[in-house]
């Protein structure tokens, strides 16, 4: 981050990345203590971590990068080491974030706002080519925004951004893929014909935002009722969620990849519309339809 100078305040993560940490500097014109997060590694995938955030700039869901370059230096223990400086989330991760509320289950209105804003990132991300791999919940930034309502009211609102481009392909990329090391990302996020044949394509990252809507209507992780890995379909789905929810996750867990359709699709979906169907037989018959289909389908192992 070129310009003005940082102090550094304290670690906010390790992992076998490396760490994240938040340091602080002042403001150019009001000189306001503001934050940024820096993220350090010994591994040179920072660089190319670097040019896709670089690439995505600009997008609003997107967690933005500071400065024109990695920075490198040698660490205390001889051995060189790159950083690159990010926007600071004030809120955390969604994973601590969704540690606030009962039972880590997320109000349906927040569900629905969040889901929308992720759909948003992967619009981009997918428009410039590129599978995440790795969408979670431990991925995925929180930003809590204040504004004063028409009643002079202070409210607080939360934004989302999309984080940890580390593991991050090409679209249609599987030149990773080992069948004695079938994961990109994290495996209880991955898609069934990513683990089993190397797929990395849309469609994995839309079965991961599954497994995270899932996440924060229930407050459990995906496969919290068995063993993911002897699966080859959905994780359980309950029954007291709401109709467009159910056919949203269906949607998202589609066997084929391209039944998933895409984020842009997506973002017209009934249940991110806001809208109370005037058909709710329709809707019944739709998630029938879904679920008879993927029903079929579980008797074939990707």
């Amino acid at each position: 981050m070129a310009g003005p100078e940082l102090h550094f305040e304290k670690l906010l993560g390790k992992g076998s990345f490396g760490s994240v940490s938040l340091y602080k500097y002042k403001g150019r014109r009001d000189g306001k203590t503001l934050y940024a997060a820096a993220k350090t590694s010994d591994d040179m995938s920072l660089y190319r971590e670097f040019q896709i955030l670089s690439e995505l700039k600009g997008c609003p869901r997107i967690v933005q990068c500071y400065g024109t370059k990695v920075q490198k230096r040698v660490n205390e223990q001889g051995c060189l080491e790159y950083k690159i400086h990010m926007e600071f989330a004030a809120g955390g991760s969604l994973k601590c974030f969704a540690n606030q509320f009962e039972e880590k289950k997320l109000p349906d209105a927040l569900v629905r706002d969040f889901t929308r804003m992720l759909l948003e990132g992967l619009a981009t991300i997918h428009g410039h080519g590129y599978v995440h791999s790795d969408l979670k919940p431990g991925n995925i930034l929180v930003f809590p925004m204040s504004c004063v309502n028409k009643n002079g009211v202070w409210i607080t609102s939360y934004e989302l951004k999309i984080s940890d481009f580390g593991l991050t392909r090409i679209d249609g990329d599987n030149t990773w893929w080992q069948p004695h090391r079938p994961f990109a990302g994290t495996a209880m996020y991955m898609s069934p014909e990513s683990i089993s044949r190397g797929e990395t394509g849309k469609g994995l990252d839309l079965w991961s935002l599954g497994c995270i809507v899932l996440e924060m209507y229930t407050g459990k992780r995906p496969w919290w009722h068995t063993d993911y890995k002897l699966n080859c379909h959905e994780p359980l789905i309950p029954r007291d969620l709401p109709f467009d929810a159910k056919l949203f996750l269906m949607t998202c867990f589609s066997p084929k990849a391209d039944d998933r359709k895409d984020a842009s699709t997506l973002l017209s979906h009934i249940f991110l519309r806001g809208e109370v169907s005037s058909n709710p037989g329709k809707i019944t018959l739709d998630l029938e339809k879904l679920r008879q289909r993927l029903s079929d389908m579980r008797s074939v192992c990707f």
